[in-house]
């Protein structure tokens, strides 16, 4: 059995700390000017913070899977410095991993170095509770009571196809129109979605994380802009840290295009409450 995990070129990496937003698990973190894995365990090999790299740091590497080794994590880890030791075991904090955790501040003690691993808005990779991304880390809540409804509420979609792998940006509904570019998980998580977003605008959805072939993305997107010349274009985007890669990809649409439209950024919160709303 072979598992496929991401492998960072320190050398050519920047750090710019795009794949830390793109990574959905958490596995990334930005360290001393560079990206750095600090957990293998949650990394799920699809690849997400690939296509965010801008100067192809990134890339796949396939081995033979065997079982999770804490020691040898930590023996890696270990040259590297405090910083990227002390990320490690609080990505294990979070997410849990009570044994492990257990397993690697002994191998710490065993050698008299000593980490803490407290928890602080500088330091953790969650200063906004991003620690593990709400897109995975299970969470429950209890929904707000539904308002008192006398009739079925009208749809506000003005087309379809909706899922941009799917559309052509030189259809006739995309000429001089507002566009809401959303991904999939804001309609199912905002209650209002078709009222205060859709109306009077055409839909896109795609997901940064879970898509393949993102580049399309981009190049339709331009052509939205510079070949339709849409108006207007919002971006609604879930607080979770993968999410950012939707306004990363108009980010790089915008420039290849000679047309600057305003675009709008919405963030909505995980319990459905829209966190930001502004245009940049």
């Amino acid at each position: 059995m072979k598992r496929t995990v991401i492998k960072i070129n320190e050398e050519l990496c920047n750090g710019c700390g795009i794949c830390v937003n793109g990574c959905h698990e958490g596995a990334l973190q930005l360290i001393d000017g560079k990206a750095r894995m600090i957990s293998d365990l949650y990394c799920d090999g699809l690849g997400a913070c690939i296509g965010d790299c801008p100067v192809g740091a990134i890339d796949f590497e396939e081995r033979e899977a065997e079982p999770y080794d804490e020691i040898a994590v930590m023996e890696r880890l270990v040259p590297k410095g405090e910083k990227t030791i002390r990320a490690h075991l609080l990505h294990l904090k979070e997410h849990n991993e009570t044994e492990l955790l257990d397993q690697g501040l002994r191998y710490l003690r065993e050698r008299n170095i000593t980490i803490d691993i407290t928890e602080d808005k500088q330091s953790s990779n969650c200063a906004k509770s991003f620690a593990a991304c709400p897109g995975s880390k299970e969470k429950s809540f209890a929904p707000v009571k539904p308002a008192t409804l006398t009739d079925n509420i009208p749809s506000q979609l003005r087309q379809w196809p909706v899922q941009l792998h799917l559309l052509n940006p030189q259809a006739g509904y995309f000429q001089g129109a507002d566009v809401v570019l959303a991904a999939d998980c804001t309609a199912y998580a905002y209650g209002g979605f078709h009222d205060r977003f859709l109306r009077n605008r055409i839909l896109a959805i795609a997901c940064p994380k879970l898509d393949s072939n993102k580049d399309v993305y981009v190049s339709k997107i331009a052509n939205m802009i510079d070949g339709a010349h849409i108006n207007t274009l919002t971006v609604v985007m879930m607080e979770v840290p993968c999410c950012g890669g939707l306004l990363q990809l108009v980010k790089m649409a915008l420039e290849q295009t000679l047309n600057k439209v305003p675009v709008k950024k919405v963030i909505i919160g995980i319990e459905g409450e829209v966190v930001e709303e502004k245009w940049i």
